[in-house]
């Protein structure tokens, strides 16, 4: 019969499935992530099989694990537990090597949240010199004199998210580098109150709408260069149970009436509790405005503000709003 016991906080779990791998290498040798590699294999492979286990996992469910994992490692943590640890299992060598490791994976292409984990890593084993890099270049006071790598835009992110300060607003543009790069910025945006004028496009916003269902703190998302196919990832994304998202900008960019009706299926949901709505040049005919109309009556409690100026709603689509506007709450139409 086995015992079965129940975590509070994962965070405990996570702990001690990190300090049974580091356990039963040190006294057996064996890699319990990766059985088929040597016994006589060191400490770097076993923190490599972590690495790659972290990175393969789509919903950071190993992340927590493998920071602890490597803060085990160090021999000055392993003076806390010498009768389980040991005093010098922590071989720095491989520690050294597994930096290096890490560094050349954020090269790669990981994901914009696996590679903020590994930041968490470096910062683990104590190296923080990509970190200080990126500080130097923020006190330099031009951003927009040097391009940044993509694993620099993840060491930017990494210092954003880890700093004390409320993020009020956050720009994309003024950072100077290639699309990979800004894709790294991206989770920078769900701890911010407001993105605006962020070229994501629609790889952009699939992505950055995936990471918002996670958690968010983010009221205002505008002016983000996207075209009706992104309003699909959007409309999912106003009828998430954990949005805070107050206020959407699409002005100027080319959604048309399709998507327009992709973001009143929405719309139309209870579940939606979305303010203020911008479609200001958006190539909204009667067709979009007949959508939005429907989107009101069906949920008339929400939206006070929608924004359909430099469109081409014709005398139908105004009639139809105006009569909208009588039944719900909508207190500004322009």
């Amino acid at each position: 019969m086995y015992s079965v016991y129940c975590f509070v906080h994962l965070s405990i779990q996570e702990y001690l499935a990190a300090l049974f791998v580091h356990f039963r290498y040190i006294n057996t040798g064996e890699n319990s992530l990766n059985p088929s590699i040597s016994k006589d294999s060191n400490l770097h492979q076993l923190h490599k099989s972590a690495v790659s286990m972290a990175l393969e996992s789509k919903n950071g469910h190993f992340d927590l694990f493998l920071r602890f994992l490597l803060g085990i490692s160090l021999e000055s943590n392993q003076k806390i537990l010498p009768c389980l640890l040991g005093g010098n299992s922590g071989n720095l060598q491989s520690c050294e090597k597994t930096i290096k490791y890490i560094k050349k994976e954020l090269e790669k292409n990981p994901s914009a949240e696996r590679a903020i984990n590994l930041f968490h890593c470096l910062n683990e084993l104590n190296d923080t010199t990509l970190v200080e890099e990126i500080q130097n270049y923020l006190r330099s006071g031009s951003p927009m004199d040097t391009e940044l790598s993509p694993d620099q835009c993840s060491a930017l992110a990494y210092v954003l998210l880890m700093s004390t300060d409320v993020l009020e607003d956050f720009d994309l543009s003024a950072y100077n580098s290639t699309a990979a790069g800004r894709r790294r910025l991206l989770p920078v945006l769900k701890f911010c109150k407001r993105a605006c004028y962020n070229k994501l496009g629609e790889t952009g916003v699939k992505l950055l709408c995936d990471s918002l269902k996670a958690s968010s703190t983010l009221q205002v998302l505008g002016d983000c260069n996207l075209t009706g196919s992104c309003c699909e990832g959007l409309a999912s994304l106003l009828i998430h149970p954990l949005l805070t998202l107050k206020e959407l900008q699409l002005r100027g960019n080319d959604l048309g009436d399709s998507g327009v009706e992709l973001l009143c299926r929405a719309l139309q949901e209870p579940s939606c509790q979305l303010q203020r709505l911008r479609l200001s040049g958006c190539r909204v005919t009667e067709k979009g405005c007949a959508s939005l109309a429907s989107a009101l009556q069906s949920n008339p409690l929400y939206l006070t503000e929608l924004d359909l100026s430099y469109n081409h709603p014709g005398d139908l689509g105004l009639e139809l709003l105006s009569a909208a506007q009588k039944v719900s709450k909508l207190e500004t139409l322009m």
